[in-house]
């Protein structure tokens, strides 16, 4: 659907400015033109355009140039670049430059409305998740959760409506996920914001250290226990305690938690006094409890007390469309911490991060940022900063016979040859896992593949 958007075509051919215009408007679209680079500049400046398609080569004031300075007006604008002339130079010039994406004429209209879609879905989710993340509050951007996927806007949703209550949550996913941000957005955007938020990892500490960290204890308790001691459920009356890997706590303590949420009241570690708090639960695992119970490992009366609302991060590896956004937030503060200049990601080096599976999510992305970042040798991070690990096992169209094995002056045209030939072959012949790789319709693949050459 194109909802109404009003695309600025800029090309000094007429008469393909004009083909353009009227197959856009057959979709949907509202179309205004521009002949050169200097008009679709003050044209930006005047009108909120929600996409640009723009040729590269014009007389006056080139799309290179334009594009560089459109965006400087406005840089949530997708343009997209068309060009016949180009090398793989000045498509990666134009990708630096902050195009979303380049196309080779004569056009494919059905990959130039795919690719228009996709960028313009991209720039409304975006909008849609900072809005969203701006009526949690500034505390939740804080805490440095990113994401535009549609995994994390159904997760930011259900966050904001969860926050407010006083309902325990449950936060699942595996290592690395972000778990404990979870935590953190849902107690700084709830009434007890203005409390403590205190956080207890309950695989850290053996059994009796737990119960002593949990709940206190009195002077002379045990050995060592020369004075009496808080525990954290009495710091964070009035506020919310956050039990990371609750999978792992004993049985034994398990059943004194369990009391704790039932009663809202226990004893200190070798006391009588019956304390009463006020805190709010909020527990994370990276295991399956349900599995944990059937093993005799978690107790079921406990689980149904924690999992009043569940969370699930989703692991990185299902959603990649958050990484180049992750990729861009962790380069800046650590270009920042580490005083270097980087300014961005060369598409090569790009398309093996995506690739990459990411076993680690974000904890081993960010730990892989700060080693790029170390080790760059320029402005942009490319192949060779890369951590081993990435350029081994990464798959798809930048591995193997990939771009990084071709000429730097080859047309884009046998680029994009190789890059489909080698993603077709990754699928397995299968052309339409290849297509859906490729961001294109199993039309547009056929149609290219005849024209290489090959079997359809």
């Amino acid at each position: 659907m194109s909802r109404n958007n009003t695309i600025l075509v800029v090309d000094d051919d007429k008469g393909h400015r004009t083909m353009l215009k009227t197959l856009l408007s057959g979709w949907g679209y509202s179309v205004a033109e521009a002949d050169d680079g200097s008009i679709a500049i003050e044209m930006a400046r005047e009108n909120p355009f929600d996409l640009v398609l723009m040729d590269i080569r014009m007389v006056k004031v080139s799309g290179l140039e334009a594009l560089a300075k459109i965006k400087a007006i406005n840089p949530s604008i997708p343009i997209i670049i068309m060009t016949a002339y180009s090398s793989v130079e000045t498509a990666v010039e134009a990708l630096k430059k902050g195009a979303y994406d380049y196309l080779t004429k004569p056009l494919d209209f059905d990959e130039l409305h795919l690719t228009m879609e996709r960028a313009m879905d991209h720039t409304h989710l975006k909008e849609e998740n900072r809005l969203l993340k701006a009526s949690l509050g500034e505390k939740f951007d804080r805490r440095n959760i990113i994401g535009n996927s549609p995994q994390m806007v159904r997760l930011f949703e259900t966050i904001a409506q969860v926050a407010p209550s006083e309902a325990t949550v449950l936060i699942t996913g595996e290592s690395g996920t972000g778990k404990e941000l979870i935590a953190g957005a849902i107690h700084y955007n709830s009434e007890r914001k203005d409390g403590p938020f205190i956080k207890v990892n309950c695989a850290a500490l053996t059994e009796t250290l737990l119960e002593s960290e949990l709940f206190g204890h009195e002077k002379g308790a045990f050995t060592g226990a020369h004075r009496r001691k808080e525990g954290q459920f009495s710091l964070a009356d009035g506020g919310s305690l956050f039990l990371d890997e609750v999978s792992e706590m004993p049985l034994s303590m398990q059943v004194k938690l369990l009391r704790v949420i039932q009663e809202r009241e226990f004893t200190r570690v070798g006391g009588e006094e019956v304390i009463q708090v006020d805190v709010r639960i909020i527990a994370a695992t990276n295991k399956d409890l349900a599995q944990e119970i059937s093993s005799g490992r978690f107790r079921e009366d406990l689980f149904y007390r924690l999992n009043v609302v569940t969370l699930q991060m989703p692991p990185l590896r299902e959603r990649k469309d958050d990484i180049p956004l992750l990729l861009e937030h962790f380069l800046e503060s650590f270009a920042q911490k580490n005083r270097k200049t980087i300014k961005g990601v060369t598409p090569q080096a790009m398309a093996r991060l995506v690739s990459y599976d990411w076993p680690g999510n974000v904890r081993e992305l960010m730990n892989a940022v700060e080693r790029m970042v170390v080790l760059a040798r320029g402005d942009y991070v490319g192949e060779p900063d890369l951590p081993p690990i990435i350029l081994e096992q990464a798959e798809g169209p930048a591995s193997g016979q990939g771009t990084k094995d071709l000429p730097a002056d080859l047309p884009l045209e046998e680029v994009e040859k190789a890059s489909i030939l080698k993603t077709l072959e990754s699928a397995g012949g299968n052309k339409s896992e290849a297509a859906r790789r490729l961001g294109i319709t199993r039309r547009t693949l056929h149609k290219k593949l005849k024209k290489y050459g090959v079997m359809p």
